[in-house]
This record gives C-alpha cells, structure tokens and sequence, in this order.
C-alpha cells in the first residue's frame, strides 16, 4: 500500500488551477481529491477521512464558507486553508471567524501553498495530547510508531490520519479500561455533539478494521459509557 504525506480535499470550480493544483500536490507525495463545487466536497468529506482541507470561497451549489461551517460541526479541528479571487479584509474576516487555519489571494504560487500547508500540519501535530507522548509502543502484535504514524505487523505498514491516530493512542493509552465517549470527542473533536459522535463512530470501524488481523485485539462498544481496547495477553 502506497504511502502518502497528507490526505487532502481540494474544493476548486476552476478546472485548470484546480487540475494544476491537484498534479502538483501529488507531486510532493500528497493524496488529493478534487472537487469542482461544495456539494460534491462535502458529500465526500463524510464518506472519508482527511487531514486537510483547501477550499475556494466562490463555488457553485455551496460556497467555502458555507462548506467550511458544515465541515467544522463535524470536525472542529479540521485544518482549512480557504483561496479566493478577493481580498477584501471582510472576507478575509469572515474567514477566520469560521476557523480558518489560512487563507491564500489568488493569483498565488504553488510554493506558497506547500509551504502554508506544511506549517499548518506542523502545528496540528505538534498540538498533542498526554497519551500522544509515547514516541512508539506495542498494541498486540501490532506496533505504532508516532513519528509517521505508522501501524505495523507483519512487515506491512498503513499511515493514519491525524485523528486516526489521536484515538488510537487515546485507547492504546487506556488499554483494557474504558475510555469515556464524552472525554474522547471533547479531547480529540473538541464538542461532544451528534455530528461529531456520529464521525467518531466511522473512526472506531476504520481502527477496527486495521487491527483485525491480531484476533486477540478488540475494540468493544460499552453502552451507555463509551470505548474500550481490549488486548488479551
């Protein structure tokens, strides 16, 4: 399975820079999904999972703004980083208000944007909790090394995204007690309201799915209370 730097969203109507922006960031070793209007962008952000999204302020069906309201319901820290024609201090305001981590006056280079993005990353990763300290550490046959956030076993390897990672560790970190449902979507989504637990819930199957090949690991739903990762010795 092929490695990628960061999994991102690109929301862009113009279909030369979005197609230009798109190539190029797959160049620098990135998975990108392209969408030419919010509608298309936000259906495929509830079906997937990334770690940053790049939206255009002016697009058909749903603007970024609009977009980038929807998005942080679901994922408050999801980084944005929003490029439009203008550059009016309102829409620049408006921008940020809606928890835009940057924003980019079209025309821009494409170095520019490499370079905000690789800032922005940074910053989310360096943004830990108590339980992200651990630089490396065993869950069953499995190993997790945090610098690339990296499952392994048996020789095979798959990169979490961020969050991915975040409740991974937050479990791993709890192993074989209960993790509260409330304490991991305030730490890690930061709200605990349906968007988000329903978002969670799409996490705990991914994780799932990941760890399957070790049947002494299991993530356990506990009713009423929240998660637990069950390691048999």
């Amino acid at each position: 399975m092929k490695e990628f730097k960061y999994k991102i969203l690109l929301a862009e109507d113009d279909p030369n820079l979005g197609s230009v922006l798109k190539d190029s960031l797959e160049l620098e070793e990135n998975y990108v999904e392209l969408f030419s209007d919010g509608d298309q962008a936000w259906k495929s952000f509830n079906k997937d999972d990334f770690d940053i999204c790049i939206l255009d302020v002016m697009m058909p069906l749903k603007d970024g703004f609009t977009l980038a309201k929807e998005i942080k319901k679901v994922a408050p820290k999801m980084p944005i980083i929003f490029l439009t024609a203008k550059s009016m201090k309102e829409d620049k305001l408006e921008g940020f208000k809606l928890g835009a981590d940057d924003y980019i006056t079209k025309p821009f280079s494409f170095e520019e944007l490499q370079l905000r993005i690789s800032a922005i990353m940074r910053r989310v990763e360096s943004a830990v909790l108590p339980s992200e300290l651990q630089a490396e550490f065993k869950i069953g046959a499995y190993t997790y090394v945090d610098n690339d956030r990296a499952l392994e076993i048996n020789s095979e390897k798959v990169k979490l995204t961020t969050k991915e990672a975040e409740l991974l560790k937050l479990l791993a970190h709890n192993k074989n007690k209960i993790v509260d449902r409330d304490i991991a979507l305030k730490s890690i989504w930061g709200n605990d309201n349906y968007f988000t637990g329903r978002s969670m819930d799409v996490y705990i199957t991914k994780l799932r799915k990941y760890l399957k090949q070790d049947e002494n690991i299991e993530i356990a739903n506990i009713h009423g209370q929240g998660f637990k990762l069950i390691v048999k010795d």
